[in-house]
């Protein structure tokens, strides 16, 4: 049986086990998994995974439910918290809620689990307006998340609130199973003037196949201010597909930073949806790779109201036999004049047989905006090498340097001290380097 298959017949056993027809999610999700068998798995054959293929993963037999659960302590898993600051805590250790190793709050902000908010009443009304609304119905992969959206993380900052501490959601696989499919589905939701910041990790703790088939839902309304950041540097195992999708209101601020360190097979799809003026958005990954790692970044800007910005920044380095893609794409509707929309996309390739496939795009149907593209693919500057190596830094700190002065300004709009000097430690190490960074 195939993977399509297996995960077809295994849905009718987990509508039988999660079964309420009355539960607005119900119809959502029979939806779903009949979009997911018209379309299946996308192949290359479709231009958005031109480059990105998942044939290898299909034929691994996964596991769609653990079939046990297990206990972590925390002393095991502290290096994969940003646990230098205090925050809201949400584990998951294979795609179950553990409940010792978080910290929940419903103190003026909700920050729960998505399974209680998809079957307890009082978030019936939320669920109502928010659940699938930004999330693609036609997109095969997300489809299947919504098809088996159980768990993952539900966030709610009402009005003018701002939660004490930032939150942290952690996905660990154990490796208890021999494969394993995860499926997480987050919902994020920032009201009025409300501000919020999360950092977002998937780990795996052995050498066992995993699969991440991520969705998250991030509402940013009016005058909102979110800040997201996706740590991806699991073993070489693991494999992630993420969907984002985000829709923001008139004056709202939401930055996404993505650092790709690590992982077999990376599939990052994040969609920007301007539903108002003023807003801002911006889009900042710094990717680091190595050995047969493949990291695929598509981003979608869509500028549907006048007055609005969007910023996109990407660096890549790529070494060994490892693959990048970039492919950015900027709509500007006739209405949304006055857009000011930047994207660049820069590659360092460190290795002969490295690989980056990039395509910036721009579809604008205005006449009174400033809109820029660029991508450039290249080696290290030699002359800034020989004058680094004539001051007497050895060669190998010297590239580091450079490498690391080439990804470093995607670093500062990071808006977490803490997380800037890991991120920067990560980076350090991923270089094979100590160079006297602030570590």
């Amino acid at each position: 049986m195939d993977l399509k298959d297996k995960l077809l017949s295994s849905f009718l056993a987990f509508e039988n086990n999660n079964l309420d027809l009355n539960s607005p999610v119900h119809e959502v999700r029979s939806e779903a998994i009949k979009n997911f068998e018209n379309k299946g798995f996308p192949s290359k054959k479709e231009e958005a995974w031109k480059y990105t293929s998942l044939n290898s993963i299909q034929k691994v037999d996964f596991s769609i439910f653990p079939k046990q659960e297990t206990a972590l302590e925390y002393k095991d898993i502290k290096k994969y918290f940003v646990h230098e600051i205090d925050t809201y805590k949400i584990v998951f250790i294979d795609g179950v809620y553990s409940s010792y190793l978080s910290e929940t709050t419903h103190d003026g902000v909700d920050v729960c689990l998505m399974s209680a908010a998809l079957t307890k009443p009082q978030y019936r009304q939320v669920i109502d307006v928010y659940f699938n609304k930004v999330a693609s119905k036609d997109e095969s992969l997300t489809s299947l998340n919504t098809a088996f959206s159980k768990e993952g993380a539900y966030i709610y900052i009402p009005k003018n609130k701002m939660p004490k501490k930032p939150v942290q959601i952690l996905h660990l696989a154990t490796g208890n199973e021999a494969a394993l499919l995860l499926q997480p589905r987050n919902l994020i939701i920032a009201e009025e003037n409300a501000e919020l910041q999360v950092i977002e990790r998937h780990q795996s703790l052995t050498g066992n196949e995993v699969l991440t088939n991520s969705v998250t839902e991030i509402f940013a309304a009016k005058d909102a201010i979110v800040d997201y950041y996706k740590v991806q540097n699991d073993v070489s195992t693991a494999s992630l597909i993420d969907n984002t999708y985000i829709s923001q209101k008139g004056n709202s601020v939401v930055r996404v930073h993505t650092f790709s360190f690590g992982g077999k097979l990376t599939r990052n799809n994040l969609n920007f949806y301007q539903n108002g003026e003023r807003i801002d958005s911006t889009l900042k990954g710094v990717t680091i790779l190595g050995e047969k790692q493949h990291v695929d970044h598509h981003t979608l800007v869509h500028h549907a109201q006048p007055n609005c910005e969007s910023h996109q920044d990407y660096k890549g380095i790529f070494g060994e036999q490892s693959t990048g893609v970039f492919n950015g794409k900027i709509i500007v509707d006739k209405i949304a004049q006055k857009t000011n929309a930047f994207q660049q996309n820069n590659n360092v390739l460190i290795s002969d047989r490295a690989t980056v496939n990039t395509k910036p795009q721009l579809e604008i149907f205005a006449d009174d905006v400033r809109c820029s593209h660029g991508c450039t693919v290249g080696q290290l500057d030699q002359e800034a090498l020989f004058y680094l190596q004539s001051r007497g830094i050895p060669k190998k700190e010297a590239q580091a340097l450079l490498m690391y002065a080439f990804a470093n300004n995607v670093l500062e709009s990071v808006r977490i001290p803490e997380l800037k000097t890991r991120i920067n430690a990560l980076i350090a190490k991923k270089l094979g380097v100590t160079v006297g960074f602030d570590l």
